[in-house]
């Protein structure tokens, strides 16, 4: 029976590999080094429903699918990574597919501009504009949007736009809780600049 949700899909591979593959593919996503980072404790030993429901609740269905393309190819299991992406090849677009991101994470990696998160469509803008780029990033940093390592990284970057820049090459490629969590920081730090964006459609 063909899986109705990304989720669904996700626990019907995880389901399908051998106990040792299941291992492995657990093992590579504790060792990701991008963010966001799995803990340990939350997927070993755990059952595969248990492990598919890490998968979408950190990086939403759409990055989870390719969270877990990834690690399938790492693990040599690239026809459990072709199957996968034929058993959701009609899912991942639709609407609202996530069964714990709100609307704009459904939407954040929509094919129409209209359907992009906000800091998704106005990237180009924020990365030339926003000035107070420094207490942005202690605000991620304090709500664990980015860990110790990326921070130092990225604050080591000579110029604004590269550090905006970085944010996007790496924590916010996560998916929608990071960039609703970087879009309410931005709020704080630079309100007129977002005011003046949300103005343009």
């Amino acid at each position: 029976m063909a899986p109705k949700t990304i989720r669904q899909a996700l626990a019907n591979m995880l389901e399908d590999l051998r106990p040792e593959d299941f291992k492995k593919f657990c093992a590579h996503l504790v060792d990701r080094r991008t963010e966001p980072r799995v803990r340990r404790n939350r997927v070993e030993g755990k059952h595969f429903l248990e492990v598919a429901d890490v998968l979408v609740s950190t990086f939403t269905e759409q990055g989870a699918l390719g969270v877990a393309d990834e690690i399938l190819k790492e693990i040599g299991c690239s026809n459990d990574a072709e199957n996968l992406a034929e058993d959701t090849r009609g899912l991942s677009s639709k609407p609202g597919s996530s069964g714990t991101a709100g609307p704009s994470d459904g939407a954040s990696d929509g094919t129409t501009k209209a359907d992009k998160h906000f800091v998704d469509k106005h990237k180009v803008e924020l990365i030339k504009r926003v000035n107070n780029i420094d207490p942005i990033l202690d605000d991620l940093f304090d709500h664990d949007v980015i860990q110790q390592e990326i921070y130092d990284k990225i604050r080591a970057l000579p110029i604004t736009q590269a550090k905006v820049r970085e944010l996007y090459c790496g924590p916010l490629k996560a998916g929608g809780e990071s960039k609703d969590a970087f879009l309410k920081i931005l709020e704080e730090h630079e309100p007129i600049l977002i005011k003046d964006l949300k103005k343009k459609k």
